[in-house]
């Protein structure tokens, strides 16, 4: 698992199963269960509604995502920044949006990488801005910010 940034488990974060090789990046919200139900336990006292939220392997969850509960990802997945997860993802797709659709397939998805990538990916640190400043012929002073 890689976890960049700030990520929010819910108040039952033992019922949310990742996968191996799962990206997740800052500001995703994991949700496990239904706050709402609170306006009906005068009614109901024993009212409760909490899901199990299960993400398969080679997922990568962008930034600002919300996983609602009961929620299954599938493998090989692409979730795009501020989508909101309202139902289970098929194998090999890539979703966006509110609510989250399937925009194009893991396959689509990889070829428009082929196809725009700068070929930099193998660079890390300081090589890979260098590299980048290069690309872009930024010759300026850009401040570092850390």
């Amino acid at each position: 698992m890689h976890i960049y940034g700030n990520v929010y488990w819910n108040t039952e974060p033992w019922i949310i199963t990742l996968g191996k090789n799962v990206y997740i990046t800052d500001g995703v919200k994991f949700i496990t269960h239904d706050g709402g139900t609170l306006l009906y336990r005068d009614i109901i006292p024993d009212l409760e509604l909490t899901k199990p939220i299960i993400v398969g392997d080679r997922v990568y969850i962008g930034n600002n995502v919300i996983i609602l509960p009961g929620v299954t990802v599938g493998n090989n997945v692409v979730i795009g920044a501020g989508s909101v997860v309202t139902h289970d993802v098929p194998d090999n797709s890539v979703i966006a949006g509110v609510p989250a659709k399937i925009i194009k397939t893991s396959d689509e998805y990889l070829n428009k990488l082929q196809k725009e990538s700068l070929h930099l990916g193998h660079l890390v640190g300081n090589d890979k801005d260098i590299a980048l400043r290069k690309y872009y012929k930024y010759n300026g002073k850009a401040i570092e910010i850390n």
